[in-house]
C-alpha cells in the first residue's frame, strides 16, 4: 500500500523551481502511481537514517561476503544472495512482528497483464506530418492500425521494456511500427489520419446533399 524512501532523484524530483505533479515525475513515481503505491519520503534526519543504516549494512556484509568466495559474475552474485545471503540474513537477525497480518494486496489479472508496461521506461513523442517519430536514434514508420486512428502531431508514449522491445502506444492502443535504416527527408502526407481503413468522408456545408430539401 506505501513504500517508504529517502529524496534520492531516482525517487522524487529534487529542483527546486519543479513542482510535484503527473508531468514532472519520474520514472520510479510513475510507476507507484499506476500500482496505486503512495511513496512516502522521509522529511527529517532521524528517519533518513533509519533508511540508510539498513543499506550500509546490507552493501558492507554482502561485498565482503562475495569477496570471500571470489564472486566477480554478476549472475553468479545474484544467485548467491537470493540462495544464500537473505536466508542466512533472515535467520540471524530478523524480528517476529508484532502484528501478523499480511497487508500485501494481490495483484489483480488486469494488472498482471500491464505490468511489463508499468515496469518499463516512458518518453513522450509527437506524430510528424510524414507518420515517423524519432525517439533517441532512431526513426520510427507508424503502419495503419486497427482499432486506433492516428493524427498528425499526437502525443505518443514510447515505452522500453525491460526485455529491450520499445512499444509504442497511443492511449491504450499499441501501434504497429517498422524501424527506419536512416533519418527520413521531410515530405509532407496529404493523408488525413493513419489507420487500417479510410474515415468516413463528412460532407461539405455546402455539399449538395446538405441542400437537397432547401
Amino acid at each position: 500500500m506505501a513504500i517508504y524512501l529517502d529524496k534520492f532523484s531516482t525517487y522524487k524530483i529534487n529542483c527546486k523551481s519543479a513542482v510535484d505533479n503527473a508531468e514532472l515525475m519520474t520514472q520510479f513515481q510513475r510507476a507507484m502511481k499506476e500500482l496505486d503505491i503512495r511513496t512516502i519520503c522521509a522529511n527529517s534526519p532521524e528517519a533518513k537514517g533509519r533508511v540508510e543504516r539498513l543499506f550500509g549494512t546490507l552493501q558492507d556484509r554482502m561485498v565482503k561476503e562475495m569477496r570471500l568466495r571470489d564472486m566477480k559474475e554478476r549472475d553468479e552474485a545474484n544467485l548467491y544472495i537470493y540462495q544464500n545471503y537473505i536466508p542466512d540474513h533472515d535467520r540471524r537477525f530478523s524480528v517476529v512482528a508484532k502484528n501478523s497480518t499480511d497487508a500485501h494486496r494481490p495483484l489483480s489479472d488486469a494488472l498482471k497483464v500491464k505490468l511489463p508496461s508499468i515496469f518499463s521506461v516512458q518518453s513522450r513523442r509527437r506524430v510528424n506530418n510524414d507518420y515517423t517519430v524519432q525517439f533517441k536514434t532512431y526513426w520510427f514508420q507508424l503502419e495503419p492500425t486497427e482499432g486506433a486512428a492516428v493524427y498528425k502531431r499526437d502525443e505518443l508514449v514510447i515505452e522500453e521494456r525491460l526485455d529491450g522491445i520499445i512499444h509504442i502506444r497511443l492511449k491504450s492502443k499499441y501501434l504497429k511500427y517498422r524501424v527506419l535504416p536512416e533519418r527520413p527527408k521531410q515530405v509532407y502526407v496529404p493523408l488525413v489520419v493513419l489507420a487500417a481503413q479510410k474515415p468516413p468522408r463528412i460532407p461539405s456545408k455546402n455539399h449538395p446533399w446538405r441542400r437537397w430539401n432547401s
